[in-house]
């Protein structure tokens, strides 16, 4: 192809993706739900700060990774209108069976704003899908989950000739981690952070980590809690 004719082809196609692409309009009012079994219901708002109206779908689904079964979650509306500065309750109801007893279940609670048909045939439609964790905390566990992230337990292992680090999370209630760092002397090396499931462990990489580390160290983590904000905790370690 001409080099002309290429470029008059791009100047094309990024004229009409910048003119037709949407842009997503939906807020929500949290990062996560905590839904006890006590309550009959969660609930969460939805607001369209676009300037059109535009259709959301929810539904709720199973931890990425793991296998997508049918949660027993249902939400309510599935499928709603929402008119520009408008906000829509989305209810979500537990079917009552299917989940664990003695400790939390995570699930995730999709909301997909529906492109709108358009006369453009130069338009590009995206639909923007934004997921919250949904956390289902039965009645009656022991210790809280502010109590598991400040438990954790860390333990350094050797894993195909590099170091990782072990969390060991001994509590009911799961704990998601926002950032992790291995500290020694002046020097930090972060870590690789992730969720850590009710009576469970991870094991997470850590980055530029000096194969002859020895000694005392200290593990600093930013958990993050019912709120979505972050609380940080250190525990020392031993090389």
């Amino acid at each position: 192809m001409k080099p002309g004719l290429l470029l008059r082809l791009c100047a094309l196609l990024t004229l009409s993706l910048s003119a037709g692409t949407s842009q997503a309009g939906i807020q929500v009012s949290g990062t996560r739900i905590i839904f006890p079994a006590s309550d009959h219901e969660a609930s969460i708002q939805v607001s369209n700060q676009g300037t059109e109206d535009i259709m959301i779908q929810s539904w709720v689904e199973a931890e990425p990774g793991h296998a997508q079964v049918e949660v027993p979650f249902a939400v309510t509306p599935s499928l709603a209108r929402l008119s520009h500065r408008k906000q829509q309750t989305l209810r979500i109801f537990y079917h009552g069976k299917g989940l664990a007893t003695d400790r939390e279940s995570v699930v995730w609670l999709s909301i997909q704003e529906i492109p709108q048909v358009t006369d453009n045939s130069n338009s590009l439609q995206v639909a923007f899908r934004q997921r919250l964790k949904l956390f289902y905390r039965p009645s009656g566990l022991p210790g809280s989950a502010d109590e598991a992230a400040r438990q954790l337990k860390w333990q350094l292992l050797e894993s195909g000739g590099s170091q990782v680090l072990l969390a060991v999370n001994d509590s009911a209630f799961h704990v998601s981690l926002a950032q992790v760092r291995i500290v020694i002397g002046q020097q930090q090396y972060t870590v690789e952070s992730a969720m850590v499931a009710p009576r469970d462990s991870r094991k997470m990489n850590i980055k530029a980590l000096p194969a002859n580390s020895t000694g005392a160290a200290e593990v600093r983590w930013e958990s993050i809690n019912d709120y979505g904000a972050l609380d940080k905790h250190s525990a020392s370690l031993q090389f």
